[in-house]
C-alpha cells in the first residue's frame, strides 16, 4: 500500500523543492504526480521545449527515493496555443467558443489540438522513456464527455450517426422525429443542442446519441495519448484520474485500453444529521473496482477542507484524512495519493486545502497524515489481495445519462437507489461489487439491477439466466422503461423483466417530494417517496403494500419464484431500514452468511489473496463506536479503521 501526494513544483520556489522532498521522504510519502498542467512551462513557445525544470525536480524526487507519475498536460493548452489557433477551443451549446483562463479548454476533436498533443506527449515520452523514476502516466484530467458544438464535433457527429442508422428515414423513425416537425431532409440540417436548453425540451432519442459520441471521442482522446506513449514506453502503465462530473465519461470504455483505474476521492467533511442521507463513499470506491474489475488507485484524495467554485467548506475533522484514506485501501485501492502537498497560495484552488497550509508549517492535518504512511507501511503486504464479493449491483452508463437528460420527478436521481441497495448490504459487513450492466454475473449469488431504464435485450436475457439458474435478482422502479433509442416501449412496465418479477405497473405515481408509506405482511411500516409503481402481481407473491393515498393496498414491493431462483421487484423509494429488511431477508434465503449486529455507518470490509485475508472495521461517522464483533469488544473513535490480519 502506497501513499503519495499530487506536487506542483513549477507554482514553487526552486529552494522549496529539496525541503519538501525530504520531509516527503522523512514522513513516508512514495511517490508525486507532476505536471498535469503545465504546458506552458513544457512547451513555453511552439516548438521550444523545457524539461530542466522537470527533470531537476524528478532528480530530487529520485534521490529522495519518491517514484514519479507523469501527467499528460493536454487539460490547459497554453495561451500562446490558443492564441494562434483558435479552433482548439470548444464552443458552448450558446455557440459562443469557451473562454481561455479556466481549465479543460480544449476540443478532443480538433485536428489542431491532436497534432499539438501528439507532439507534447511524444516528446515527454521519448525524453522520460528511460527514467526509472516515472513508474507511471496519467492522461490530461478528469475526463468529462463534454459537449462540444464546433464544426468539427458537428461534422463528426454527422458522419457517426450516418455510419450507425445508414439513412435519414431510418434516424428520423429511430428518434420519432415527426414530433414538433423535426424531421431531418438533410444530414447538414443535424445540429448539437444550440440555445442553452433545458435538455427535457430536446428530443431525448438525438439528446443520448449525442452523449454516447461525446462518451466515445474522450476515450479516443485518450487511446490517442495512450498509444502515442506506448510507441516509446511499450511497458509504461498508463491511467487518467476519474471523477464522478456532470457529463460522465463511459468509465468501463474510457479505461478499457488503460492499465489501472484512477479515482479522485472527496469525501464529505460535514457529517448528514439526517440518518436517511448516504455519506459514505464506499460506493464510490466499489464502483471503481469494478470498473476492471481490480484493484485501482486513489489520483486525489481529500487533505483539507475544500472551496473553489464554491464557498470554502468545513475542514477536515480528526480522523478523516486518516480514515477515508485506509477505507480507500479496504475497498480496493492499492495506491492513494493525496491532493495536495501544500495549499496553493496562487490561482482559483487556493482555498482548495492541502496537507499543509499556506503558512508553510505542518499543523494537525500533517500530523494525521503523517500516521497514515505509518499506517500504510504496515499494510504494503496487502497489495495482492482482493475483494471477493457474492453481491452485486449493475451500474448502466446509459440509464445514467437518460435519466439527466429528462427528470423523472422532483428530487429523483439515478445513483440514489444505488447507494440505498448498496448500503442495505453493505450494513451486513459483505463484500459488495458494483459493475457494468453488461458485465458476467454467473459468479454472484445475489445480483440488484436498479433502474434498468434503457433497456438492452443482452442485460435482459443475462439476468433472466441468472434467475433461472438459482440466482437472486432485484429489480426497481422505472426498469424497462425505453428501448435503446431512449423512446417508451408500448407494453406494461417493466416490460421485458414482467415476466420474471411477475407482476406488472398498472399506474405510478410520481410523488416527487411528497411521501407515502409502505406496509409489510408482519405490519412494519416504512416511508416511502418520489416514486410509487402500483403494482398487480401475476405470478409473484406481495411482499408489501401502500399504506396511502387512492392506491391504498395494492402492492408496492414483491417476490417470484423463476425457474431455481427468485426475482425481487421494489416499485418505490423506501427509507434506508426497507432495504435493511429486505437485504436480510434475502440473504438468509441465499444461504450468504453475514453480520447481524454491526451499528450504523460502520464498515466492515474484505481482502483476500496470498495466503491472507485483511479484516477492514471502519467507522464512517463522527460518533464513537462500541460493539462486539467475533467475540472481540470493539472501540471505534470517529473515521477510525480496525484493520485485522487472518492466515
Amino acid at each position: 500500500m502506497r501513499i503519495g501526494v499530487d506536487y506542483y513544483p513549477e507554482h514553487w520556489d526552486e529552494e522549496l523543492w529539496a525541503q519538501d522532498a525530504r520531509l516527503m521522504a522523512q514522513t513516508g510519502v512514495k511517490l508525486v504526480r507532476l505536471a498535469e498542467f503545465a504546458w506552458c512551462r513544457l512547451e513555453p513557445s511552439d516548438g521550444q521545449f523545457d524539461f530542466a525544470w522537470l527533470d531537476k525536480a524528478i532528480g530530487i524526487f529520485a534521490v529522495n527515493g519518491i517514484d514519479v507519475v507523469i501527467g499528460t498536460p493536454t487539460n490547459c493548452p497554453p495561451r500562446w496555443l490558443c492564441e494562434k489557433h483558435p479552433e482548439i477551443l470548444p464552443v458552448g451549446d450558446n455557440g459562443q467558443t469557451n473562454p481561455i483562463g479556466i481549465r479543460g479548454h480544449r476540443c478532443f476533436n480538433s485536428p489542431t489540438l491532436r497534432e499539438y498533443t501528439g507532439r507534447i506527449v511524444g516528446k515527454l515520452a521519448e525524453h522520460y522513456k528511460d527514467c526509472k523514476s516515472v513508474i507511471a502516466w496519467q492522461i490530461d484530467n478528469e475526463l468529462e464527455a463534454n459537449i462540444c458544438c464546433c464544426e468539427v464535433c458537428n461534422n463528426k457527429h454527422r458522419d457517426w450517426l450516418r455510419q450507425k442508422y445508414g439513412t435519414l428515414e431510418a434516424l428520423n423513425k429511430a428518434y420519432g422525429s415527426v414530433v414538433w416537425s423535426g424531421e431531418y431532409s438533410l444530414w447538414e440540417q443535424i445540429d448539437p443542442p444550440y440555445g442553452g436548453y433545458n435538455t427535457a425540451w430536446l428530443n431525448p432519442a438525438y439528446m443520448l446519441d449525442f452523449r454516447r459520441r461525446a462518451a466515445e471521442d474522450v476515450t479516443e482522446f485518450a487511446r490517442f495519448q495512450a498509444d502515442i506513449i506506448r510507441s516509446h514506453i511499450p511497458d509504461a502503465k498508463i491511467t487518467t484520474n476519474t471523477w464522478f462530473c456532470n457529463n460522465l465519461p463511459d468509465f468501463y470504455n474510457l479505461f478499457a485500453s488503460l492499465d489501472f483505474v484512477s479515482y479522485d476521492n472527496y469525501p464529505t467533511t460535514s457529517i448528514p444529521d439526517d440518518s436517511e442521507d448516504i455519506h459514505t463513499h464506499a460506493v464510490y470506491l466499489d464502483i471503481m473496482r469494478g470498473v476492471k474489475r481490480k484493484n485501482f488507485w486513489i489520483m486525489e484524495e481529500l487533505s483539507g477542507g475544500i472551496g473553489t467554485w464554491m464557498p470554502m467548506q468545513k475542514t477536515t475533522r480528526p480522523g478523516m484524512i486518516k480514515g477515508y484514506a485506509l477505507q480507500a485501501f479496504a475497498h480496493g485501492a492499492d495506491t492513494v495519493v493525496h491532493f495536495r502537498w501544500r495549499t496553493a497560495n496562487i490561482g482559483a484552488e487556493m482555498h482548495w486545502h492541502g496537507l499543509i497550509d499556506h503558512s508553510n508549517v505542518p499543523r494537525r492535518r500533517f500530523a494525521e497524515f503523517a500516521e497514515l504512511c505509518k499506517e500504510a507501511e504496515k499494510l504494503k503486504n496487502l497489495e495482492s489481495t482482493e475483494i471477493r464479493s457474492d453481491v452485486a449491483i449493475l451500474f448502466s452508463v446509459e440509464s445514467e445519462a437518460a435519466f439527466k437528460l429528462q427528470p423523472q420527478t422532483d428530487g429523483y436521481n439515478y445513483m440514489e437507489q444505488i447507494k440505498l441497495l448498496h448500503q442495505a448490504f453493505a450494513r451486513y459487513g459483505l463484500n459488495v461489487d458494483i459493475i457494468d450492466e453488461h458485465t458476467d454475473i454467473s459468479q454472484y449469488k445475489i445480483v440488484c439491477a436498479p433502474e434498468l431504464y434503457i433497456t438492452d435485450k443482452t442485460v435482459a436475457d443475462r439476468l433472466h439466466d441468472f434467475a433461472r439458474n438459482g440466482g437472486t435478482v432485484i429489480l426497481t422502479a422505472r426498469s424497462g422503461v425505453k428501448d435503446e433509442h431512449n423512446n417508451c416501449i408500448m407494453e406494461l412496465l417493466p416490460t421485458v423483466y414482467r415476466e420474471l418479477v411477475g407482476c406488472h405497473v398498472s399506474e405510478y405515481d410520481p410523488i416527487g417530494w411528497g411521501t407515502n408509506s409502505v406496509r409489510f405482511e408482519d405490519g412494519e411500516v416504512f416511508k416511502c417517496k418520489q416514486w410509487c409503481d402500483v403494482l398487480e402481481a401475476d405470478t409473484a407473491e406481495v411482499l408489501a403494500r401502500y399504506d396511502c393515498d387512492f392506491y391504498k393496498g395494492s402492492p408496492a414491493v414483491t417476490v417470484n419464484r423463476y425457474g431455481k431462483g427468485t426475482a425481487y421487484y421494489v416499485g418505490t423509494i423506501g427509507e434506508r431500514r426497507m432495504y435493511e429488511k429486505l437485504a436480510e431477508d434475502i440473504l438468509c434465503k441465499a444461504g450468504v452468511a453475514y453480520i447481524a449486529d454491526l451499528p450504523e455507518n460502520v464498515e466492515v470490509t474484505t481482502r483476500t489473496g496470498n495466503g491472507v485475508t485483511a479484516q477492514f472495521i471502519f467507522n464512517d461517522s463522527d460518533e464513537e463506536k462500541a460493539f462486539t464483533l467475533d467475540g472481540r469488544e470493539l472501540h471505534l473513535m470517529p473515521f477510525e479503521m480496525n484493520c485485522t490480519l487472518k492466515k
